[in-house]
């Protein structure tokens, strides 16, 4: 039986996945990704903030750039219909001195960038596309066992396998899960009249319908609906399905034609009770899931994946042991526990019948409207959390010095 040695095993063959894998090894750790097949992915995400940042020191930009289209204004319109509605705003990334908050890019595209740049570290970092049969954690390194009966010897184990993630089984590392009422249907389409970049959601009462921009009169879908309404959806003729999306965007966009399939799934979350545990660190859906509004989830997963470098980089003497686990997980949890929350707020207000709460939204709604710094507030923190809570450098020297005189 053959042995394999590495720094670090990566498991997952998603997104998240290879971000790791590839990260890790630009870090300069002798990396190994275990990544079986991953299904085919039709859907977008839309990059922002220190997501593109970290492509960008993987040196990933420039074909994200040709392959993406950038989000110049995300505009959000309220179309429940009820008796409390929130005004219509728009964010524009000019506000905030960015050409745009980020690029819409097709999941399959990124993944084909992706799959190039780790074929070209073969040095640093080997692919096997075999599943982990067995976990066995030990005090100074892990055991892996794969389905064609290698071995692999590790310092650190990569939980970016998923929702039911074997990494986190193994730790022993409780999830909580939920549900909710909605379906979400996703698709790409063509449609008559430019986007110019603007990306639109309609919150509707059975939730958001997302409109978001690809390169040239194309764009992505996301269509948050009740379960029994999304299979009729779903099994509707294109040319039917096509007049439905194009009656929901009000014809901002002109004339629809679907593209493929369209695609459905429920909507769930859950939450870690810990992303680290002795030899083990979780990522993207390993450790959180939540529903696909505000383009948090691959962002999410890959700002996982910039902290767990940080980490690897401040613990190199003991790669996975207890200290550097224990402070991914405290890296890891105000993050991911603010924007799990948001966004399960945003989406159950939208479902809520209840006034008070409709009031609530739509008076928050009018805020940002008429507030134009804490519009720019609640732009930069989308596009970088935490961004707002830091002094910039010149201030804070100056402070510096004034508290020494």
């Amino acid at each position: 039986m053959t042995e394999i040695r590495r720094e670090v095993a990566v498991i997952g063959g998603g997104l998240v996945g290879y971000g790791a894998a590839l990260g890790l090894a630009k870090a300069g750790f002798e990396t190994i990704l275990i990544a079986p097949q991953a299904p085919d992915d039709r859907r977008s995400t839309a990059l922002i903030g220190s997501s593109l940042d970290f492509l960008a020191t993987c040196g990933l930009m420039g074909e994200i750039e040709r392959a993406g289209e950038p989000l110049r204004v995300m505009r959000i319109i309220d179309d429940t219909m009820r008796l409390f509605r929130a005004p219509n705003i728009e964010f524009h990334a000019s506000e905030i001195d960015r050409d745009a908050f980020g690029i819409n890019i097709l999941n399959a595209d990124l993944m084909r960038i992706f799959r190039s740049a780790v074929s070209a570290m073969a040095d640093r970092l080997t692919v096997i596309s075999d599943a982990v049969t067995s976990i066995d954690a030990k005090q100074d390194h892990a055991h892996l066992t794969l389905s064609s009966g290698e071995m692999v010897r590790t310092g650190l184990v990569v939980g970016a396998d998923g929702r039911r993630s074997r990494v986190r089984e193994s730790a022993g590392i409780s999830v909580r899960n939920w549900s909710y009422p909605q379906s979400a249907i996703v698709l790409n389409f063509g449609h008559q009249r430019d986007h110019d970049g603007v990306s639109t959601e309609f919150h509707t009462r059975t939730g958001p319908f997302t409109q978001v921009p690809l390169p040239g009169r194309r764009s992505s879908l996301v269509w948050v609906e009740r379960p029994e309404t999304a299979g009729l959806i779903v099994s509707a003729r294109p040319d039917r399905l096509s007049r439905m999306i194009e009656d929901r965007l009000h014809s901002i966009l002109g004339a629809v034609e679907v593209e493929g399939e369209p695609q459905s799934f429920p909507l769930s979350g859950a939450a870690a009770s810990r992303f680290g545990a002795e030899r083990r660190v979780l990522l993207g859906e390993a450790a959180h899931v939540f529903p696909p509004i505000g383009a948090q989830g691959l962002n999410l997963g890959l700002r996982d994946v910039i902290d767990l470098i940080k980490v690897a980089e401040r613990h190199r003497d003991d790669l996975g042991g207890r200290r550097m686990t224990a402070d991914y997980d405290s890296a890891r949890g105000a993050d991911i526990a603010t924007r799990t929350a948001a966004v399960d707020l945003l989406n159950r207000s939208l479902l809520s019948g209840f006034l008070p709460v409709q009031l609530a939204r739509s008076a928050g709604v009018s805020l940002l409207s008429r507030l134009p710094l804490l519009r720019r507030t609640l732009m930069r923190e989308g596009v970088e959390p935490g961004s707002s809570f830091r002094l910039p450098a010149r201030s804070a020297r100056r402070d510096d010095r004034a508290s020494s005189v």
